[in-house]
């Protein structure tokens, strides 16, 4: 079983290949890599640094989402509790988009404190790349659509850790001023 460093490292590497060519919605059609390394920062400095598997899935949680990337390949690669919270947060995607929305409140709240971790960086993430300094009228309406549905999700994570959600809040109140 790989530990500490070499897990996250690990981790890094297979995201960065099974996302390559990918682009993220929001600021500049950035490498989709940049938003999984943010949420395994976000996730490793609310930590301290303290829990290699947490930031490794960090790094993973999409995986299984956007890539063919199946949950005994992580847990043959990274372990168990990688691979079940990569699975705790990834999305039934042949749901419609606004059934994937419901269902990620609904469900949030009976996740793990990890895969709530995980939800409240990603959603922090997203709210990020979704401010736009001299933003359209439409990239305004889909912040405000973006922000009112991740602080619904976010709810059900509050207490879970304390920095992550001052974080989310800031960078609401950042979205809701550029709105």
């Amino acid at each position: 079983m790989l530990s500490g460093i070499r897990l996250v490292s690990e981790a890094a590497e297979l995201a960065a290949h099974r996302h390559a060519g990918q682009q993220r919605k929001g600021r500049g059609s950035e490498a989709y890599v940049n938003h999984l390394a943010e949420v395994a920062n976000l996730l490793s400095v609310a930590t301290s640094g303290e829990d290699a598997e947490l930031v490794a899935a960090g790094w993973l949680h999409d995986t299984m989402e956007d890539t063919e990337t199946t949950r005994g390949e992580l847990e043959q690669r990274f372990g168990l509790r990688v691979a079940g919270l990569v699975a705790e947060v990834t999305d039934d995607m042949t749901l419609p988009k606004d059934q994937r929305r419901r269902k990620q409140v609904e469900d949030v709240p009976k996740k793990s404190t990890g895969a709530k971790l995980i939800k409240i960086a990603d959603k922090l993430s997203n709210v990020r790349a979704r401010i736009f300094p001299h933003a359209s009228r439409e990239q305004r309406e889909e912040l405000a659509d973006y922000v009112a549905w991740a602080e619904r999700v976010v709810a059900g994570c509050r207490g879970s850790n304390a920095w992550l959600d001052k974080r989310f809040d800031d960078v609401v109140r950042a979205a809701r001023n550029a709105l």
